[in-house]
């Protein structure tokens, strides 16, 4: 809790405080008598009407937090302001936002009990274990892949991202060796909790104050781990095989790729879309693309985007083409271009963010060839790895090696500014 250290009319620290569903019962005397005392008090409509008797100004928060934090600002040396907020305003809540606006020494915040506190006390289950995740005025978009394989998970949500709503998005994904438990108006008279199956979830109608809690059964398959899966586990043309970028191809270049957790990533040419499965699984609150142009192909990369439950993005078109609707990416992976590849490398050498990495797989000395150009025309970095594997095969009762076809994977990245200058003046 942050104190106000000065006195008179100067600096006051804003109150933020922490209201249950029981309202101004669950609260301490101090907080009621702060509340009694303020000059102005903030909040949603709901929490506000818990205070009938308050007679000084009223803030109602509604969609421009930023114009509010302003108002709060001309108002903080000459008043005594109390914001109310939900449950712990530090959990997804309205504290945090305040803090980075105004600075954390400008506020003296009160913590209530959370929701998911108030949840897991009913469900008699710890929560210091659980995965914590919110879609209340979120997307459930990338969900999947943020809680596959969790034992405990434990969501926020709304009325659009309902329980029910929740309940079809697993099953989407065949996410069923989850139970939920949903608790309700937690804290109100009319408090409700119950267990379900994902099935009854995603026919619930539940009141949109809730909480679920996912719980994977014990009896569950073993969640999938690591990366660079075998090419076999992938949906892939048939009985044309071979669309696909090789394991041994693929995780070399998902290394090259360098991803971080919330990366936002371009698969053009996603094929069977393993490259795109393998990298959201790596950056699974990231944004993944996977861009392909021919039609038979979307049926694999969509049995795969479910199968290993990585809700990643697929867009049939032929690139360049569909591009400029993206967020620019922080790794682009190029495993067929379609003949327009130093056309391509130069866009997403233009597009990449900072530190950006751009991979090229090629068959070819061609495409190599090419690709290195393309790359340093562009302004960036570029080298290259030749790839020559080979696997086990059994003869008779011995084994030989059958080799791969060697792959070219050619990285480039884009040269710093700073960086830039200083090759030039050498030069």
């Amino acid at each position: 809790m942050n104190s106000n250290t000065t006195t008179g009319a100067k600096n006051r620290n804003i109150r933020i405080i922490g209201v249950g569903e029981e309202g101004a019962a669950g609260l301490t005397a101090e907080s009621l008598n702060l509340i009694q005392e303020a000059d102005v008090l903030v909040g949603g409509e709901r929490l506000l009407q818990f205070f009938p008797a308050f007679v000084g100004e009223k803030i109602v928060i509604k969609s421009s937090l930023n114009d509010l934090v302003v108002k709060i600002k001309a108002l903080q040396d000459s008043h005594n302001i109390v914001v109310l907020a939900s449950g712990d305003p530090l959990f997804y809540g309205i504290a945090g936002y305040f803090a980075r606006k105004l600075g954390p020494d400008q506020l003296d915040i009160r913590p209530n009990l959370s929701s998911l506190q108030l949840a897991f006390a009913k469900l008699g289950e710890s929560w210091h274990d659980a995965v914590l995740e919110s879609v209340h005025g979120r997307p459930l978009k990338g969900l999947a892949q943020r809680i596959d394989g969790k034992a405990k998970v434990a969501l926020l949500t709304d009325e659009h991202n309902s329980p029910a709503a929740i309940g079809a998005y697993l099953q989407q994904f065949g996410m069923t060796e989850y139970d939920a438990y949903v608790a309700e108006n937690l804290g109100a008279a009319d408090e409700r909790a119950r267990h379900y199956t994902l099935d009854e979830l995603a026919a619930a109608e539940c009141s949109p104050l809730n909480v679920v809690i996912l719980l994977r059964r014990k009896d569950a398959p073993a969640p999938r781990k690591g990366f660079g899966f075998a090419d076999e586990e992938f949906h892939q043309r048939k009985p044309e095989k071979g669309l696909i970028t090789k394991r041994e191809v693929r995780a070399f270049s998902l290394s090259e790729l360098k991803l971080g957790e919330d990366s936002i990533v371009w698969d053009i040419g996603a094929g069977s879309g393993s490259v795109a499965v393998e990298c959201t699984r790596l950056a699974p609150r990231g944004q993944v693309f996977a861009i392909e142009k021919n039609e038979g192909d979307l049926v694999n990369i969509e049995a795969n985007r479910v199968k290993f439950r990585t809700d990643f993005t697929v867009l049939h078109a032929k690139a360049p083409a569909g591009l400029d609707e993206l967020p620019d990416p922080d790794a682009v992976f190029i495993g067929g271009s379609g003949g327009e590849l130093a056309q391509l490398i130069a866009l997403c050498a233009s597009r990449l963010r900072p530190e950006g990495r751009l991979v090229v797989n090629a068959a070819t000395i061609e495409t190599l060839h090419d690709s290195m150009k393309a790359m340093r025309d562009a302004g960036m970095d570029a080298s290259v790895t030749l790839l020559q594997t080979a696997r086990s095969k059994p003869i008779l009762n011995m084994t030989r090696f059958d080799g791969l076809n060697p792959i070219y994977v050619i990285t480039g990245q884009v040269i710093a500014v700073d960086e830039a200058e200083a090759v030039n003046g050498a030069e």
